[in-house]
């Protein structure tokens, strides 16, 4: 039921002069779910205080609850269209009256890891697009439908939640830069392994899949006591978006997949002076994959030690400084990291490998990242002792990636078992620091294990083959006419 509430929801969207693509629907039906699901939410704190005796003041003023602007029911529990509003009258509503209130949530909140500050957080960068009240009207009456209540419930609803994004990330207009591929954020959190009472960082936040991936990871290593739920809850998961949309659904994702107040914070993390990084903001684990192909100004460049105008080097920075002594990582980036030439490319690279023990490098095939075309590595390293070997790790698959044909768990099973021992196989070798090129530190992953096959040949190559043929077919009917 849940997932043709959606696809309606969407139809009605596609309809409306104010929605454009995939990233619009997205955005319009978090800010409609989030609000049905808080009304839920209040039901059940309401519930809950009244089994204990203890009364619950709701966060909500009564003329802005759900149940009274958006869905008013009658005696039989039907939309009361009397007193529902609709059209014109509903988008004033919303555009001049609700936003304006849930907005000042955000000066109001004790502190920033509440629900209240998230409220006005997320109202303050939102806007209502959906133009025609009717349609408006219409999603609010599709999504009243939908429960957030059992844990099945919400379990169901995050994992719709998550196939939206991925489907935004294959709707162009930059959208793959929300999507990670889930089989392998799960593989690189198994690979890292958080334990409860980790603080586990990701300042290129985007839609939360690290930190949802890691969350269910930690939910399931063990039966959890109470105090192990309030630190998964308020002092496990920490993250920075700085694009509005991303920061809207990062948080979304994570509220329907149990965090109730995440600690995304809105900023822009490239801003930040990784001098002023101080032990008390350092980090137990960093999971992330930061944007690449970027091109950053000259004064965030000033932040860094190394100056480079592309986005990722400057996050992988931000990511070394912002980890304990004996911190652990797990971050995807373009595979030329390796063996880039340029001064910042072997800056970064001998940074990396004195500071920290790059001990794994996945090297993923192309189409990994659906619709990206780049080819991307996974750095595994730990924070506080210089790199003396590395493990590489060459995923090479019988089949071509792409949307109908993506990476699974199962193609990166080898990659999880052989990592335990850092075994060598036709896939896998290790590399001693001290027999790589002391100036460059060229890291290329070229693999001395594979068998050479005769795999599928240049176009070119070809072309020569079918003209030596043509050719030599010439030279025998030549041959032929001079007999006869």
């Amino acid at each position: 039921m849940f997932e043709q509430t959606f696809k309606n929801i969407d139809d009605v969207l596609h309809k409306d002069a104010g929605c454009g693509s995939e990233l619009d629907y997205v955005e319009q039906t978090s800010w409609v779910l989030f609000l049905k699901y808080l009304d839920d939410l209040e039901k059940d704190k309401a519930t809950d205080a009244e089994l204990t005796g203890k009364k619950y003041t709701k966060i909500i003023s009564p003329e802005y609850q759900w149940s009274v602007w958006a869905m008013p029911k009658d005696k039989e529990g039907k939309l009361d269209h009397h007193k529902a509003l609709s059209g014109d009258d509903l988008v004033d509503f919303v555009n001049n009256k609700l936003f304006p209130y849930l907005k000042k949530f955000k000066t109001s909140a004790e502190s920033a890891d509440t629900i209240e500050y998230k409220i006005g957080e997320i109202f303050s960068e939102l806007k209502n697009r959906i133009q025609s009240g009717y349609n408006l009207r219409e999603v609010i009456n599709r999504i009243d439908e939908l429960r957030f209540r059992t844990h099945a419930e919400k379990h169901e609803m995050s994992h719709l939640y998550e196939d939206k994004i991925k489907n935004m990330g294959n709707a162009g207009r930059n959208g793959g830069e929300y999507y990670t591929p889930r089989p392998l954020i799960k593989t690189i959190v198994q690979v890292v392994a958080p334990k409860i009472g980790d603080r586990i960082y990701d300042g290129a936040v985007g839609s939360a899949g690290f930190l949802v991936e890691a969350f269910d990871y930690l939910k399931n290593i063990k039966k959890l006591t109470t105090s192990d739920i309030t630190t998964l809850q308020k002092k496990t998961f920490y993250g920075k978006e700085k694009k509005s949309l991303a920061y809207i659904i990062g948080t979304m994702n994570m509220i329907l997949h149990g965090v109730e107040a995440p600690n995304i914070v809105h900023t822009n993390t490239l801003s930040e002076n990784i001098s002023d990084i101080q032990e008390k903001d350092r980090y137990d684990i960093v999971l992330a994959n930061p944007p690449f192909g970027g091109k950053e100004r000259a004064e965030v460049q000033q932040n860094f030690p190394i100056k480079t105008g592309e986005t990722a080097f400057l996050f992988l920075q931000h990511f070394i400084k912002s980890l304990k002594a004996g911190g652990k990582a797990g971050i995807v980036i373009k595979n030329t990291f390796l063996s880039n030439t340029d001064n910042a490319s072997v800056s970064l690279r001998k940074l990396l490998l004195e500071s920290c023990d790059l001990h794994t490098v996945l090297d993923l095939p192309g189409g990994s990242f659906v619709g990206a075309g780049v080819k991307t590595v996974v750095l595994f390293f730990e924070k506080g002792k210089p790199t003396k070997k590395v493990w590489f790790y060459q995923l090479n698959l019988e089949r071509n990636l792409g949307k109908t044909n993506p990476l699974s768990e199962k193609d990166l099973a080898d990659f999880v078992a052989l990592q335990k021992t850092k075994a060598e196989s036709e896939n896998s070798w290790n590399v001693a620091v001290n027999d790589i090129d002391q100036k460059t530190f060229d890291l290329s992953a070229k693999n001395p294990n594979k068998k050479e096959e005769a795999g599928l040949r240049e176009p070119e190559d070809i072309v020569k083959e079918m003209k030596d043929l043509d050719k030599e077919s010439e030279d025998i009917l030549k041959s032929i006419v001079k007999l006869i």
